[in-house]
């Protein structure tokens, strides 16, 4: 049986030897021995019982969980020859009869079935199963057993009433994210009978690992994507929403992109599929819906726009590139609005102890997504594996950290989460230091010195700095389902002044004295003064003419022209107009005096995509603008509501096509500007009601779609 196993390895797979751990699996297998096998995707777990299923004269029973995974394995069987089906929901009564006969007559060798398939229903597979020679049982995805693992399904907790049916049969579970209490979880529910346990490295040498910021994060895949043209990928998306959108921003930005999501009807899902898989579509937007059970060695990169719901997830879909060894990427965008949307989505009603395991796990990713240390190192320690603290891959690795002062900041959080008794969590705190005016402030904390004392960071920044706190145990939670922030002896040291504080922070390129981007602080001070002019011109505040970031971006790059402008962030056609020539001719003559020329050509390109959908109903509503119509005009001629027309009109703002002054002047944008850095742009409702009544909807949505730009 092993020369004939070899045989098949080489003849019917075309493999000319094992990988890692399958030699061992598979010759435990034949042996009718049961096994538990741990293998990182792309590691070759099909093969584990492929092989022994064409060795035995019988039939081996695959169970899945998903149909896609499957419809993707039979295919490939097929293709090598072999006789393989599935039998499930999608099946008509005599096309599942027809599938039964030939697995009872030996005309298929593996048979695929979901695990209530098997064994629930009113005519669970099992029983049939006595007509027929069964060799062996494979269960696919077994970490689903298991409330520790991160895809907890019921139905498989019944799989162990396959070892009191078939008592000769050897059982073999696969997986490829298990840690070590899902591995014991996996053995005992399954009644394995004195098992071989194999576990393969978690270690995908081959793949970088790199979290970035989520803010601007579109335009990042497109600087990303234009070095990786040829390449083929994977982009997920937590929503359906999500997919398609960036799907068609990619497509408007000329990349070959194509969506999957569930929603989809089965035969635009097939096509996109068979189109990635072929190589016909090079990039393919997806909800986790799509890669189970896809063998696509050829894949480059991974991209997480949303946040995985744990690190098991993760793992398993940054593993679907690279399978054929080939140095690939993985690439996150992090931020911590995710944790808190999905922690929302966890929630299992009427089971606090499934819950309390997936919040740990959520929580693990994030803590991912924040490390300084070896990204690497976390994923292998997280899967029971030891690993050195350096590893060469990954961004933390491959990244030079400074350290910044923030010990003035850090008595400011401290000292807030004293006066509050340590009684609230983060998001309340950070309400409180900024001075907020959410009636959810308690009028007796407004009276507190410390109310307000942390205007100097937006919210942002200081959701960032208590998470430093937290990692750096300044800081502790208390509490489950709300927690709370409390105060170590760390804390009060710092409180009192006796020891300071720094955060270990990415080297900036400034300090890194990257060519062609060094920082010219001198003309930045000059464009700070010139900004100042302008601003008390327009009686407005300085960064409503441009924001540090833009003078910055200035002062680095030294643009020469109108054209070069347009490639620095906050100058569109309008600003360019009416400002380009004053901060130009400082930058002309800074240059001059310093024999500098433009640095443009070091600055990556950042795509904007779409900020605003543009649809046959917003086009019609610019048409009567474009004739001259006032708002009011197009509102009563579409018979529509005025703010209706407004927000039609705010994409075209959002896109530079209509200048914004047209409808919003310089103080009211500044008013809503003002709103947008103290409340953000997450509730347009909120925005409306801390601004003046004058202010419209539309006027907001305007500024907003603006700033999205």
């Amino acid at each position: 049986m092993i020369a004939k196993a070899q045989q098949i390895l080489n003849q019917t797979f075309g493999f000319q030897s094992y990988r890692d751990r399958q030699e061992d699996i598979i010759h435990s297998v034949i042996a009718g021995r049961d096994c538990l096998a741990i293998m990182p995707t792309g590691g070759g777990k099909s093969l584990c019982y492929q092989i022994p299923a064409l060795v035995f004269d019988g039939l081996t029973i695959v169970i899945s969980p998903l149909i896609a995974l499957m419809k993707d394995q039979v295919d490939a069987l097929r293709l090598n020859g072999i006789n393989a089906a599935f039998i499930n929901s999608t099946q008509s009564a005599s096309e599942q009869n027809q599938i039964l006969n030939d697995a009872e007559t030996g005309k298929i060798k593996l048979l695929y079935c979901a695990p209530e398939r098997l064994i629930g229903g009113a005519n669970p597979l099992i029983h049939w199963l006595k007509r027929c020679t069964v060799s062996l049982f494979a269960i696919d995805e077994a970490h689903c057993i298991s409330q520790w693992g991160h895809d907890f399904r019921p139905e498989y907790l019944a799989l162990h009433q396959m070892a009191t049916a078939f008592p000769t049969v050897p059982v073999m579970a696969l997986t490829a994210t298990a840690d070590k209490l899902t591995r014991s979880d996996i053995l005992s529910k399954l009644g394995l009978r004195n098992p071989g346990i194999f576990l393969s490295s978690f270690n995908r040498k081959n793949i970088s690992y790199t979290i970035e910021q989520k803010s601007q994060s579109f335009g990042r895949l497109m600087d990303f994507l234009m070095g990786h043209k040829d390449d083929s990928g994977i982009i997920y998306c937590l929503s359906r929403k999500s997919v398609e959108s960036i799907a068609e921003r990619l497509r408007d930005e000329g990349v070959d992109a194509l969506p999957y999501h569930a929603e989809l009807d089965r035969k635009t899902r097939q096509e996109n599929q068979e189109l990635f898989q072929n190589d016909k579509v090079q990039i393919i937007v997806a909800t986790i819906a799509f890669g189970m059970g896809i063998d696509k060695s050829n894949v480059r990169f991974v991209v997480h726009m949303d946040l995985p719901k744990n690190i098991e997830s993760y793992y398993q879909e940054t593993g679907r590139a690279g399978r054929d060894g080939l140095p690939s990427e993985a690439i996150l965008f992090f931020s911590y609005g995710d944790v808190q949307k999905l922690q929302h989505f966890i929630q299992i009603d009427d089971n606090k102890e499934q819950t309390k395991i997936l919040k740990k796990k959520l929580n693990q990713m994030a803590e991912y997504c924040q490390i300084d240390t070896c990204r690497r190192q976390y994923l292998m320690n997280y899967f029971d594996e030891a690993f050195p603290d350096h590893c060469g891959n990954c961004d933390t690795c491959l990244t030079e950290f400074e350290f910044e002062e923030a010990t003035e900041n850090a008595q400011k959080a401290l000292s807030a989460v004293a006066r509050l008794e340590q009684n609230f969590g983060m998001g309340y705190v950070i309400d409180f230091l900024k001075g907020s005016k959410s009636k959810k402030i308690h009028a007796h904390h407004r009276q507190l010195k410390t109310f307000g004392i942390g205007d100097n960071m937006t919210k942002e920044s200081w959701q960032a700095f208590f998470r430093h706190l937290l990692k750096d145990e300044i800081l502790i939670q208390n509490g489950f389902e709300m927690p709370v922030l409390g105060l170590t002896d760390r804390s009060w040291e710092i409180l009192k002044g006796q020891k300071p504080y720094q955060i270990k922070k990415v080297k900036t390129k400034e300090s890194q004295k990257a060519e062609g981007e060094n920082l010219e602080k001198a003309l930045f001070e000059k464009m700070r003064s010139l900004r100042k002019i302008l601003a008390e011109g327009e009686s407005v505040p300085p960064d409503v003419i441009l924001s540090d970031a833009s003078l910055l971006e200035l002062a680095t790059y030294l643009p020469k022209d109108s054209d070069e402008l347009l490639r620095i962030s906050g100058f569109g056609i309008i600003k360019i107009e009416k400002y380009g020539k004053d901060f130009l001719k400082v930058i002309h003559s800074y240059c001059e005096e310093n024999q500098l020329n433009s640095r443009i050509h070091y600055k990556k390109r950042v795509s904007p995509g779409k900020v605003n959908k543009i649809t046959d109903t917003k086009t019609e509503s610019f048409e009567l603008y474009k004739k001259g119509k006032s708002i009011e005009e197009i509102a009563e001629i579409r018979s529509m509501a005025s703010s209706t027309i407004e927000g039609h009109l705010a994409g075209f703002v959002g896109k530079g096509i209509i200048p914004i002054e047209k409808f919003v002047d310089i103080k009211t944008q500044a008013m809503i500007h003002k709103a947008i850095q103290q409340f953000g742009m997450g509730s347009l409702k909120m925005l409306k009601e801390n601004l003046p009544p004058s202010i419209s909807y539309g006027q907001i949505q305007m500024v907003m779609a603006k700033n999205r730009s």
